[in-house]
């Protein structure tokens, strides 16, 4: 299949131009699930906090202090690294998404100010600044999702598609509140963990609307991608992702309600662990139904790449640079996943 989609773009399977821009597409997709992980229960945790109590809102946001520079750092490498590698595609893909992108900049900035802010505001302001770090995450949450609509959607300006894109948002609000809730269910104990299974167990159904909707318009939209899916030679993986992201829910619900009925720690790991599996197969069946395509039906990888040279010198930079980001976010992310200590 490799030697085939080769020939189809002019080129032999060894040649740099061939198999640089999938080599940058793996990278990117790494940062994307990176980003997706790490980033994304830092912004479900910012949506909960209007929903905790006020006095369970400063453990809250104290529980980030350690990942707040390192989570932002993702999706910042992951757009810098698209431009660099296919500067034919950014201006097409970049300039459709500009009010999305520009309402998740919005919110990354108000993020990272009121979390700053409120350290250093005295104890009657502090409540201001951390409803201003519930409203980025808010609007970095809708613009994630009003980008994504736009993107399975190619670009599609007709009305009813701004209602669709309202719905997804409000889907991903609750994707990213479910990552966040599933994230304290595995770091607190006591009240604040039974708020957090709450919160989970309502946001589970809304994140698996949001999923069912978005492949459902992907499919509608493009005929393309819908031939793939119902193809007898690539049916199997379609049906098995599916399955598998069906199991991650229903798994999900069932060790929530376990943990809503007794205290077992022990298996309180398990729906943060299930959340990013369902993440990750959702963010690896998008990249499958469109591969090879940045813009569906549009523009390959290979035709929106750069030159041979500028990608040998970009690649050059990811490999001695890649060593020391792992390294950093190693450290940062050491603690990440255990039970808060205090």
């Amino acid at each position: 299949m490799i030697a085939e989609l080769a020939a189809s773009q002019g080129l032999a399977i060894g040649d740099p131009a061939f198999w640089m821009p999938m080599v940058f597409l793996v990278i990117l997709l790494l940062l994307l699930a990176a980003g997706l992980v790490f980033d994304g229960f830092d912004i479900g945790v910012g949506l909960l906090l209007q929903l905790a109590p006020a006095e369970s809102r400063p453990q809250m946001l104290s529980m980030l202090s350690a990942w707040r520079d390192a989570n932002e750092f993702w999706p910042l490498l992951g757009v810098g690294l698209f431009c660099a590698a296919f500067p034919f595609a950014w201006g097409q893909v970049l300039g459709n998404l500009y009010a999305p992108l520009a309402c998740m900049t919005l919110g990354m900035m108000l993020r990272s100010v009121a979390f700053e802010f409120r350290l250093r505001a005295s104890a009657r302001h502090k409540p201001r600044w951390m409803l201003g770090f519930w409203l980025g995450s808010l609007l970095a949450a809708l613009g994630q999702g009003a980008a994504l609509v736009r993107i399975v959607t190619s670009y599609q300006t007709d009305p009813g598609y701004l209602g669709f894109s309202l719905f997804v948002g409000v889907c991903a609000v609750a994707a990213y509140a479910l990552l966040g809730a599933c994230w304290l269910v595995m770091r607190v104990e006591g009240d604040l963990q039974r708020y957090a299974i709450g919160w989970a167990r309502h946001t589970v159904r809304w994140t698996a609307v949001g999923m069912v909707a978005i492949a459902v318009t992907l499919g509608l939209v493009n005929s393309g991608v819908f031939a793939k899916w119902s193809d007898v030679q690539h049916l199997g993986i379609s049906a098995t992702i599916w399955a598998v992201m069906l199991m991650c829910f229903v798994g999900m619900e069932i060790v929530l309600a376990r943990l809503a009925s007794k205290s077992d720690q022990l298996r309180s790991w398990l729906p943060f662990a299930l959340c990013v599996g369902l993440y990750l197969l959702m963010l690896g069946g998008l990249a499958y139904s469109f591969f090879p395509y940045l813009v569906l039906d549009d523009m390959t990888l290979w035709d929106s790449a750069g030159s041979v040279a500028s990608m040998r010198m970009t690649l050059a930079g990811v490999i001695v640079g890649v060593p020391v980001v792992l390294v950093f976010n190693v450290l940062a992310y050491r603690t990440v996943f255990g039970k808060a200590r205090g």
